[in-house]
C-alpha cells in the first residue's frame, strides 16, 4: 500500500535544510554588512580582496574559482572594487586580453582594517550556540559543502586554479 503523502504545510518548509541554509546565509548577510558596514563592502567583495591580497595577479577566471563564485557576476564584483579604488586591472604580459587583478594601497588598507569588523561578524553568527555546538556546526557544514561541492553551480576549484596561477603572470 502506497504510504500517504505528507501534508503540504509551512512547518514542512520551516524546517527544510534547504530553508535554512537560505535564511542562516540571509542572516549571515545581515550581519556581515551590519558590522562591515564602514567599510562599504559584501561578504564577495571581502572574500574577492583576501583571493587578491593572497594571489596577487590573479585573473578573474582563477578568482571565480577560487571563491566559487559565478564568472559572470564576479565581473560587477570586479568593477565595483575597482570603482571604489580597491584593486586595478593590469594587462597580463603574455596576453594582453587577459587583466590581471592587484589590490591597491587603498585596498591593502582596507583589507587590514576590516579585518576585525569581519571577526566580529564570525563571531555574531555563532554566538547563539554553545561553544561545543559552534565546534559540530562548522565541521558538519564543512563536510556537507566539500560532499557536495560538486552540485554547485559554481564547484569550489581553487587547486586547479592556483596551480595554473604563476604560468598566467
Amino acid at each position: 500500500m502506497p504510504s500517504k503523502p505528507p501534508p503540504i504545510t509551512m512547518d514542512a518548509v520551516y524546517t527544510a535544510p534547504g530553508y535554512l541554509f537560505r535564511r542562516m546565509q540571509q542572516i549571515a548577510v545581515s550581519i556581515f554588512v551590519e558590522e562591515c558596514s564602514a567599510f562599504d563592502l559584501t561578504p564577495v567583495q571581502y572574500a574577492a580582496l583576501v583571493a587578491i591580497h593572497t594571489h596577487p595577479g590573479i585573473d578573474a577566471t582563477r578568482l571565480s574559482a577560487v571563491i566559487a563564485f559565478d564568472r559572470s557576476t564576479l565581473g560587477n564584483v570586479i568593477e565595483r572594487l575597482e570603482s571604489k579604488a580597491l584593486i586595478e586591472r593590469k594587462p597580463s604580459r603574455e596576453d594582453k586580453r587577459v587583466k590581471l587583478l592587484h589590490l591597491t594601497k587603498a585596498g591593502a588598507i582596507v583589507l587590514r582594517d576590516i579585518m576585525s569588523s569581519v571577526e566580529r561578524a564570525q563571531v555574531r553568527m555563532l554566538q547563539p550556540l554553545k561553544p561545543a555546538d559552534r565546534k559540530t556546526l562548522l565541521a558538519l557544514l564543512t563536510q556537507l559543502v566539500d560532499l557536495n561541492n560538486e552540485a554547485s553551480r559554481v564547484p569550489l576549484r581553487a587547486e586547479d586554479a592556483l596551480e595554473h596561477l604563476g604560468k598566467s603572470n
